[in-house]
């Protein structure tokens, strides 16, 4: 995996950080979601170094190769603005202060809130099979609860530790020719290790207290994401079936927005990759007149919403 890429393990203050980098031209980040590691990456980061782009794919804060602090109660050592943070010092660390990003499912919680409280840092974002935290939770129905109800059972204390280390190998199940051998290999170590499996459960914790209260308190002051905005999602998952069309639901956030269905299940950057590959690699190209004045400055948009 990953031929010619470089490993650093970066320490931006709270974390420590494994990061995968490569390639050459204008910078863009990769962030995985539950329960990968960066390592998911493999089949489509190649293809952007390829297209004239240098690639950095981090380990999110507790997942895979990457430690964060000591666990609180109130999950703020897991939050997104502390995960955003450290993507920040990451690639200052790599000398970009300012790139593109991209987020998968839970690494797209994360691309909003750097995008939002970093919108100096952020070129483009595109958001892969995700929406906001807050929009999730304001359309809950029988449906979402019934095929997201692990988002309740992670927010538990203490119960899905004991559920989950009991037998990670049947709880977290994955297919290694689908995924490729060392990309299962290192997923597979990662869903073993009880530390790795607590954080991943911050993870969520902090998404229904810390990290929704940042974003509902983002809407109400009118932040929206201003610098271009790609949304794809799997056609094979249910995200079109629960909410309809995910660029409508973006469009309260952005406010330049496009996107397309991919036909892909979830971990679309295993199942779809040329595909996926294909579709970053349009939306980073600059268009004629684009300069660096196309940055996310900080954003207001009226909206009664």
């Amino acid at each position: 995996m990953f031929d010619g890429f470089q490993e650093e393990q970066i320490d931006t203050g709270e974390a420590s950080v494994f990061v995968r980098f490569g390639g050459e031209g204008p910078p863009v980040v990769l962030l995985h979601g539950h329960p990968r590691t960066s390592s998911t990456w493999h089949r489509v980061a190649p293809r952007l170094v390829e297209a004239g782009h240098t690639v950095v794919c981090p380990d999110l804060r507790g997942y895979g190769r990457s430690r964060g602090p000591r666990f609180t109660e109130d999950h703020v050592g897991y939050s997104k603005r502390a995960v955003a943070g450290d993507v920040v010092a990451v690639m200052k660390h790599l000398g970009h202060p300012r790139f593109a990003l991209a987020g998968h499912d839970r690494g797209g919680s994360v691309a909003l809130r750097l995008t939002l409280d970093h919108p100096e840092a952020v070129s483009r974002a595109a958001f892969l099979d995700c929406l906001p935290l807050t929009e999730h939770l304001s359309r809950i129905t029988v449906e979402f609860a019934t095929q997201w109800w692990h988002w309740f059972f992670f927010a538990q204390p203490g119960i899905p530790e004991r559920v989950i280390t009991a037998d990670p190998d049947s709880w977290y199940r994955g297919d290694a020719d689908a995924m490729g051998s060392e990309n299962y290999d290192e997923w597979r170590q990662a869903t073993r290790n009880p530390d790795v499996v607590r954080a991943m459960l911050e993870d969520y914790r902090a998404g229904l207290t810390v990290d929704r209260r940042h974003e509902e308190a983002d809407w109400d002051a009118g932040k929206r994401i201003t610098c271009p905005t790609l949304v794809l999602w799997s056609r094979q998952d249910d995200l079109e079936d629960l909410y309809g069309d995910p660029v409508a639901v973006w469009r309260r956030w952005a406010t330049d927005v496009r996107g397309h269905g991919i036909d892909s299940g979830h971990h679309v950057a295993e199942q779809a990759p040329a595909e996926l590959a294909r579709a970053l690699t349009d939306f980073l190209q600059p268009a004629p007149g684009d300069s660096d004045s196309d940055r996310c400055p900080p954003g207001r948009e009226d909206d009664d919403g």
